[in-house]
């Protein structure tokens, strides 16, 4: 591998041991919350919580085993979890106790003078390579480190609330910094669980010029209506409304403050609105609760709020702040947006996003215009990184929001991918993993499926539509390999399947759940295992009909997995030498009936004994068969597409869908 900077962040070699001691300075918000998350992240490490008051970093340890209790109760931790966590957790008013720090991370008030006070206290005791950074949320790195000796070990780590459970958290990659104190904070955040996003050295980084310009804008329009009117409309674009959230965060001083940094820098346009300095609460409805808006107003607001979201996006890609696809999923993941402004860009087509830039321009002088043609600033992937390693090229799936799962437009990515270098013989071929450590891809998204529910042809079709990069694969004359990072689910074991090779670490494990969810598995998984690993017929069948879960060192002793790797950096390696192996190899799943050994039909349950649809497990049982004595591989195919068009006529799946979207169990006792 080389030193080039990656854009999946776990491919970048670590260049830093994980560290042993971490010191948080600030007890008040956000600074317990940091230090929660890098509790539970890093087992046995060592944390000390420093402030000048013993009040509070008293509350903050008790709100730390507050935190730890909760989720004992809650199930997301076990009790050894819990029993660890405050182990190494200490509380002081003393610098000195940061000197064997192998990072120190600031989350003071947002601060200059006092941020610079705080940074020569730590460079005075902690050695000259410790890590340094800061959780401001918009003075710049160049100004906070400006005074330091060894600069280049430091930036800003930028965290949204709540941290210990918000997974973006901004890396800043300043003139100064070490390129590689950037790598190694990008590999260590997505290790453990958090989605790193870099940006430039600009005031407010990148989401909070989004964040306080879409506040900042929702008061300036309180002329026009109510902060709960307003809310209203925003709420066609986000979870809650502008206001609701500053109420949430007491956030109208961070607004006064971000805004202020970015009217001085440039220009009067961004100035806070003067009702920030007298109002200390919203009287705003719940989010789930739509206030009546004439229709006037309501178009006036929302061209307004489109307008300074689609100025900051133009702004930001204009300048370099940051990535497209970035922006798009810090969006979507730090500040609750429903689609991200790329993703709004696409909807409202090229017309539409340039009137409402021209009308936010007319409206708003001196703010943040397009530069250049529209179409430019649309990505060609949002939702997979590329990278390439010698020869291979290495497509991550990043969605891990929804755990990496496919939906129509990654499938577009990866599929355009594929076309676009399959021909190049400089390319020897690809391997396919997921973003971070949980998750391959934790299957398909239901999209459109639930407005297919009673229409079988339609169904079927969606399957076929849903199959075009699976039989694409089918084809190839390039190897793929799929290296699975953590669990394959449903569509996404299908892809894994589909895939040349397989490599799995050995924490990763395998499944197919639709029948829980009265629904089969279309595009392949009742029909290409049974070709392609005979002898594991019945375990396969199992997973099928039972929803069983099968662990990676089972998948290679049956052969399904090709290779077992100890950790990701092996996990590539070995994909990358499968590639090689098959340059020229590539096998075809076979065509010609298979003889499949008696299935005993047993009770419509799952291994663990949740009651299933007798009706489901029975159309599934059916189309393996049928799939199995079909003369070609296309006709099996063809037998799985249909019956995904049956299933979808049945009181099953109503119910079963239903559940999922409800978010509870299904009840299959009278569906059949």
């Amino acid at each position: 591998m080389t030193s080039t900077r990656f854009a999946n962040p776990l491919l970048q070699p670590a260049t830093r041991p994980q560290p042993r001691h971490i010191g948080v300075i600030g007890a008040g918000t956000i600074g317990p919350d940091i230090a929660y998350y890098l509790k539970g992240a890093l087992p046995g490490l060592k944390l000390t919580l420093v402030d000048i008051r013993q009040a509070a970093i008293d509350a903050a340890l008790a709100r730390l085993r507050e935190y730890t209790d909760k989720a004992l109760a809650r199930g997301k931790l076990t009790a050894a979890a819990a029993r660890e966590l405050p182990q190494g957790l200490h509380g002081s008013t003393d610098y000195g106790t940061l000197a064997d720090c192998d990072w120190v991370l600031e989350a003071a008030t947002e601060d200059l003078a006092l941020k610079r006070r705080i940074f020569a206290e730590v460079e005075a005791r902690v050695a000259s390579d410790a890590v340094i950074t800061s959780n401001t949320s918009s003075l710049p790195a160049a100004r906070i480190f400006a005074a330091l000796r060894h600069p280049e070990r430091a930036t800003v780590t930028h965290f949204f609330a709540p941290a210990w459970r918000n997974p973006a958290v901004e890396v800043i990659d300043w003139p100064r910094a070490d390129p590689a104190l950037v790598a190694w904070l990008r590999r260590l955040f997505c290790a453990t669980g958090k989605l790193p996003l870099v940006t430039a050295d600009a005031p407010c980084f990148m989401l909070d010029r989004v964040f306080d310009n879409w506040c900042n804008e929702a008061a300036l329009l309180l002329g026009d209506a109510t902060a709960a009117a307003i809310d209203s409309v925003a709420g066609e674009f986000v979870h809650a409304g502008p206001f609701f959230v500053l109420n949430l965060a007491h956030g109208n001083p961070i607004i006064i403050e971000t805004n202020t940094l970015q009217a001085d820098e440039e220009g009067e346009h961004y100035r806070p609105a003067a009702i920030f300095r007298s109002v200390e609460r919203w009287l705003t409805g719940a989010p789930n609760r739509p206030a009546e808006v004439p229709a006037p107003t309501r178009a006036r607001i929302r061209d307004r709020l489109l307008g300074v979201l689609l100025s900051q996006t133009v702004d930001i890609l204009d300048r370099g702040i940051g990535g497209a696809a970035d922006l798009d999923l810090g969006c979507r993941t730090a500040l609750g947006f429903k689609q991200g402004p790329i993703e709004l860009m696409r909807g409202l087509g090229e017309a539409e996003v340039a009137r409402l830039l021209e009308r936010f321009g007319h409206d708003r002088p001196g703010m943040p215009v397009a530069q250049r043609a529209l179409a430019t600033y649309l990505p060609a992937e949002r939702h997979v990184l590329v990278d390439r390693i010698d020869d291979v090229l290495v497509i991550t799936l990043r969605r891990p929001e929804a755990l990496n799962a496919l939906h129509d437009e990654m499938t577009d990515e990866i599929l355009a991918l594929l076309r676009r270098h399959e021909d190049d013989a400089a390319v020897a071929g690809f391997v396919i993993v997921g973003y971070g450590t949980k998750a391959f891809c934790a299957g398909g998204d239901i999209g459109r499926f639930p407005s297919l529910l009673g229409n079988a042809e339609a169904a079927a079709q969606y399957a076929r539509d849903c199959s075009r990069l699976l039989v694409h694969l089918d084809r190839s004359t390039k190897p793929v390999v799929a290296a699975l990072n953590g669990m394959a689910l449903g569509g996404g074991l299908e892809l894994a399947m589909r895939c040349h090779a397989l490599v799995a670490q050995r924490s990763a494990w395998l499944q197919m759940p639709e029948v829980t969810l009265g629904i089969l598995p279309a595009i392949g998984a009742m029909v290409v295992p049974f070709r392609r690993w005979p002898a594991a017929a019945a375990v396969f069948y199992g997973m099928l009909t039972r929803a069983e879960r099968v662990d990676a060192a089972q998948a290679h002793g049956l052969g399904i997995v090709d290779e077992l790797a100890e950790d990701f950096d092996a996990l590539i390696r070995q994909a990358v030498a499968r590639v090689h192996a098959l340059q020229g190899r590539v096998g075809r799943i076979p065509d010609g009936a298979q003889t499949l050994p008696p299935f005993e039909p047993g009770e419509a349950r799952t291994a663990e004994g949740r009651a299933l649809s007798p009706t489901v497990v029975g159309l599934i049982a059916g189309a393996v068969r049928d799939a199995a004595s079909s003369p070609t591989l296309e006709q099996a195919l063809e037998i799985g597409y249909r019956a995904f068009g049956v299933v979808a006529c049945t009181a099953a799946a109503h119910e079963g869908i239903a559940a999922f979207l409800a978010k509870r169990d299904a009840d299959f006792s009278a569906t059949g």
